[in-house]
């Protein structure tokens, strides 16, 4: 038991450090040095030295430099901060900001850009005023750029005199720059909250992204919808005032939805499936969430709204077509 005791602790150790050093290596190469080359030779040699000291010097005076310069790299990275003045491609470029007035919201900046193809679009913002009072439910998108288990989540929300008013979760990346989870994981990409009108939202993944979109509507109460939309609110206008790092698994679309979710009083513990978001539509119908009475593969099958996005294209009435054959749930 004892030579058991002491392989399982010598096996955690190796874990450990390896942890550490893997963390430090790739916390350098995506540093904010702005020399790429800098940071991969900066990284490598780092990394190099980290397993020597560790493995191979059998020098205690070794390990205390690494120690030290480990120290130095988690100081550097603790000190780079997000910021809301970089080069934004023109999709993420204009924050949104809320103004509340009793029961009226004032929401600036609602995005409802015109595309005509992935890239080539004409910007346009506007303001949209909604009423907490005719607030009535929630909707739930899941886009995928492949299906499998990872994909991106936002909301709708949906008024009975107004139509519905989509809020996504997303990255800000700047000008050349692409999405990569791992970059994701060591501060390389802002975060927004996005408003806009579904015509933009939506469309932009079903018609010009070659995306798979899923529309669900959820079992929600209109108070508990009105609370939800007032924890967004919230979060928009501290983003708007305080720029935050967009991170893959603590700060992401999912993982923010489930946190405003358990300000409201959702019960229920974490599932694997709120990071492997691609099957979240299986976990909300599991916790009956979503309409029970169909059985899910004919759900999801329904809730597929690529065609119906397609043939309404811009047309002013997009949110109900979309809607045409999904069950009405929102109580």
């Amino acid at each position: 038991m004892t030579r058991i005791a002491r392989v399982f602790g010598a096996a955690l150790l190796f874990l450990v450090l390896f942890l550490l050093l893997g963390w430090a290596t790739l916390a350098l190469f995506y540093s904010n040095l702005p020399w790429p080359r800098a940071r991969l030779a900066l990284a490598a040699a780092f990394l190099a030295f980290g397993v020597w000291a560790l493995w191979f010097s059998r020098s205690s005076r070794a390990k205390w430099l690494l120690a030290g310069v480990f120290g130095v790299v988690v100081l550097w990275w603790s000190l780079i901060a997000p910021s809301h003045e970089r080069e934004w491609r023109p999709e993420v470029a204009v924050m949104p900001r809320v103004s509340v007035d009793g029961d009226r919201l004032r929401f600036t900046d609602v995005r409802n850009f015109e595309y005509r193809s992935r890239d080539d679009l004409t910007p346009h913002y506007e303001e949209r005023d909604v009423l907490l009072s005719h607030l009535t439910g929630v909707d739930f998108f899941i886009s995928y750029w492949k299906l499998g288990p990872v994909s991106h989540t936002f909301v709708s929300f949906i008024f009975d005199n107004a139509p519905p008013l989509a809020i996504s979760i997303e990255t800000r990346p700047e000008v050349g720059e692409g999405f990569d989870p791992l970059a994701s994981l060591f501060k390389q990409f802002e975060l927004i909250y996005i408003v806009g009108d579904e015509r933009d939202i939506v469309r932009v993944r079903t018609d010009y992204r070659d995306e798979d979109v899923f529309l669900y509507r959820i079992r929600i109460s209109p108070d508990d919808a009105r609370r939800l939309l007032l924890v967004y609110v919230k979060r928009i206008n501290e983003l708007a005032d305080r720029a935050e790092f967009y991170h893959l698994l603590s700060n992401s679309c999912t993982i923010n939805i489930v946190r405003y979710a358990n300000a409201i009083g959702r019960t229920g513990g974490f599932d694997i499936r709120h990071f492997l978001n691609g099957w979240i539509d299986a976990y909300l119908y599991a916790s009956g969430r979503l309409d029970t009475t169909l059985p899910f593969d004919e759900l999801r099958r329904r809730s597929w709204i690529n065609d119906a996005a397609h043939a309404a294209g811009n047309a002013p009435d997009f949110s109900e077509r979309i809607r045409a054959l999904l069950p009405t749930i929102h109580k």
